[in-house]
């Protein structure tokens, strides 16, 4: 009974501006400040804060950026035994300006997360196979990794939780294993083709995501997120977790927050409300602190 995690580990480099530039602008900024990032780690991370003791499966350069990432992934309580490192690529890298109300922009440098082989993974993750298992995974990794180790956890009877971001097209056959896919707000409208800005289109994206996958997340940011899964009955169902009202200080890290929390809570056997609700609360924590990963204790 194992809670893998499959995906991107990177170096972030972050610096705070005023405002966004507008294509072509050139804009003033602070200091540049380097940490610890990429969704899998962060989902990791969050997930090991929660309780569980996630198994990391991704890549990493051989170089001083994934020596840092690593120290960072087993001092959080996350199993790096399964993490390649690569020789031929370097350390992944994320480019991130954060605006004054705590909004970011993002540029991802894939590097070594990028040659992360399906065969490979599904090698790697084969001994921890049974019908206990959960996957946790996202896209900053080949598609064709993520769609291997999907196949593979749901041979066995186990669960995937995929967070299909970033957004990009995927096969049926991946999103038909999907227990619970979890997205925001522009990648349920990309999936649903209709407009999702509110907690009430929000659930209805999330309904009709159930005719593609076995359940539905879709997050709001501030104002928490709504799923959607079968009753026993084989009904369908929604419901909305709200969010608290915090102080805003770095959205970067707030989405993987909630997505490890979500993993982690299912891993432990809890229902898909009852992981909602860890969720939201952990993104509300996230997005109290500067960074994608929270501050070492």
């Amino acid at each position: 009974m194992t809670l893998i995690v499959l995906g991107s580990a990177n170096t972030d480099s972050t610096v705070t501006v005023e405002r966004h530039p507008r294509p072509g602008e050139t804009v003033m900024g602070g200091d540049v400040v380097v940490g610890t990032g990429g969704k899998g780690a962060n989902q990791a991370l969050a997930a090991a804060r929660e309780g569980a003791r996630p198994v990391f499966v991704g890549a990493v350069g051989a170089d001083a950026g994934g020596t840092e990432l690593l120290a960072a992934l087993d001092g959080g309580g996350v199993d790096t035994a399964l993490v390649e490192r690569r020789d031929d690529a370097p350390t992944g890298v994320a480019l991130i300006t954060l605006d004054r109300d705590g909004e970011n922009s993002i540029v991802v440098a894939p590097g070594a997360n990028g040659r992360l082989a399906p065969e490979r993974v599904t090698a790697a993750i084969a001994p921890l196979l049974d019908a206990g298992t959960v996957l946790l995974a996202q896209l900053e990794v080949p598609l064709p990794a993520v769609e291997a180790a999907a196949a593979a956890v749901a041979a066995a009877g186990g669960r995937v939780v995929l967070n299909l971001s970033p957004s990009r097209p995927v096969p049926d056959a991946l999103l038909a294993v999907c227990d619970p896919l979890v997205v925001n707000e522009s990648e349920a409208s990309d999936l649903t083709g209709t407009v999702v800005a509110d907690a009430s289109s929000a659930a209805a994206a999330a309904l009709a995501l159930l005719e593609r996958c076995r359940s539905a997340v879709v997050t709001l940011g501030g104002e928490g997120a709504v799923l959607a899964r079968r009753a026993e009955g084989g009904a369908a169902e929604s419901a909305a977790v709200p969010a608290p009202r915090v102080p805003v200080v770095d959205t970067t890290g707030a989405g993987d927050a909630f997505v490890g929390a979500v993993a982690a809570e299912l891993h432990r056997g809890g229902d898909l409300v009852t992981a909602v609700e860890r969720g939201v609360a952990a993104g509300s924590a996230a997005v109290q602190w500067r960074g994608a990963q929270p501050p070492r204790d």
